[in-house]
């Protein structure tokens, strides 16, 4: 009876220890970004194309949550999307995801209509440690929810989503922009795309900066 307790005791702890692993070990790995500026953050901005945009649309058309939309662009920058209280758009105040637990694509669509801005990683960076390390530092220096500037989301780009991104490219920054801050024609809309062959904390700094949350097509809404 007592090597049955023992051995049910260490399957236990087994158990537990290995839950606690991953939060334990992520937690080790950004101290060591704690006091790292973002723009220190990976590959300088060099490894990233110049951004792109295309006349965007879809403001306002919002979709039942049961309806799946096949977007053009890996990943989209606009477009129609779900809109459910408390679903979608994602409500602010978490900043990274994994495959496991990402929101669809439908409600990142409506967080981009309010100004986020997305860093997708596709899944060649999922198992790369060092890279996903970097990403997660990088959505820490975008925690502070009540700075409207900080409406950025990192998530990541699967094969079940659409196409991969261009080639060697890993990372990709999206927006979805009014034309301007304070800009209220839609046909002056674009969204926008920074494609980065890697994870760079540099080109995030200055894409944020050339296109904030209030360059968007419903910038008084935050969530």
């Amino acid at each position: 009876n007592f090597a049955i307790i023992g051995t049910c005791m260490l399957i236990a702890l087994l158990i537990i220890g290995a839950a606690a692993f991953r939060p334990i070990k992520d937690w080790w790995d950004q101290r060591g970004f704690e006091d790292t500026e973002l723009a220190a953050i990976g590959a300088p901005a060099s490894v990233c194309s110049e951004p792109i945009t295309e006349s965007a649309e879809g403001t306002g058309q919002h979709l039942p949550e049961d309806q799946q939309v096949t977007y053009d662009a890996s990943p989209p920058a606009f477009g129609p999307h779900w809109s459910v209280l408390g679903l979608a758009p994602v409500p602010i105040g978490r900043e990274f995801y994994t495959e496991t637990d990402r929101p669809e694509v439908e409600q990142l669509m409506h967080n981009l209509e309010h100004g986020f801005t997305i860093m997708w990683y596709d899944e060649s960076l999922a198992d790369d440690a060092e890279s996903l390390a970097e990403l997660r530092a990088i959505s820490r220096k975008f925690a502070d929810t009540t700075d409207r500037r900080n409406a950025f989301i990192v998530a990541p780009w699967t094969s079940e989503d659409g196409e991969p991104f261009p080639d060697d490219q890993t990372v990709a920054l999206t927006h979805w922009s009014a034309g301007g801050i304070g800009e209220t024609d839609p046909a002056k809309q674009v969204g926008v795309w920074q494609y980065c062959a890697e994870v760079s904390g540099e080109a995030v700094e200055t894409f944020v900066r050339d296109y904030p949350q209030q360059d968007s097509p419903e910038p008084s809404v935050m969530l």
